[in-house]
């Protein structure tokens, strides 16, 4: 395991000891999914009930004006968005894969590098100007949060910002979400 290019930006607020032991949960795994990519595996994170803990409460703290709903994109934002929506006394969204609510819904496409993808908000179940904080594990390229800032806007609801558990810095994911406040807990350096 080498996360030594991982820096623990927003969880400074835990001191450099804990920050470095939730860090040291989070696995890579070279090669996987394809050649060339190192994919970041947070079982571990997960799994621990303190770390995992941890990190709601640092994601919390991105919350600090108040947020009306979080909304978790499919599927590890789930994992991270549902306990904060708990951990803030609001409700949780989830921003799903298309297909999987029943409708009617609201859908967004956006572009992969090998293809298309659509995410889906059923109807109804975001009020108007409510105030949503969108969540999920890591940002790269910022297409799925970006799809889902749109979703969320075009539902009637007002992103209050966009908060990630990993950043991979060098992809353009933040430039992507440019006009909306974007929070990380940790980021890679490329």
């Amino acid at each position: 395991m080498s996360t030594s290019s991982i820096l623990p930006v927003g969880l400074t607020g835990l001191g450099s000891e804990r920050a470095a032991e939730v860090l040291g949960l989070i696995r890579d795994v070279p090669d996987y999914p394809q050649p060339g990519v190192t994919f970041r595996d947070i079982t571990g994170l997960l799994a621990d009930g303190r770390a995992l803990g941890d990190v709601v409460d640092s994601l919390a703290a991105f919350a600090a004006g108040g947020v009306d709903l979080v909304a978790g994109l499919e599927a590890r934002g789930f994992l991270i968005g549902a306990p904060l929506a708990t951990r803030l006394g609001v409700g949780f969204l989830p921003l799903r894969k298309a297909g999987k609510l029943p409708p009617p819904t609201e859908t967004v496409t956006y572009d992969l590098e090998y293809g298309t993808a659509s995410i889906e908000l059923r109807t109804g179940t975001l009020p108007q100007g409510a105030r949503v904080l969108i969540v999920d594990d890591v940002l790269a390229t910022g297409g799925t949060a970006a799809a889902g800032v749109e979703l969320v806007e075009r539902c009637g609801g007002v992103v209050a910002g966009v908060a990630f558990l990993l950043e991979l810095d060098g992809l353009g994911g933040r430039a992507r979400l440019a006009g909306h406040q974007v929070d990380t807990l940790l980021r890679v350096e490329s």
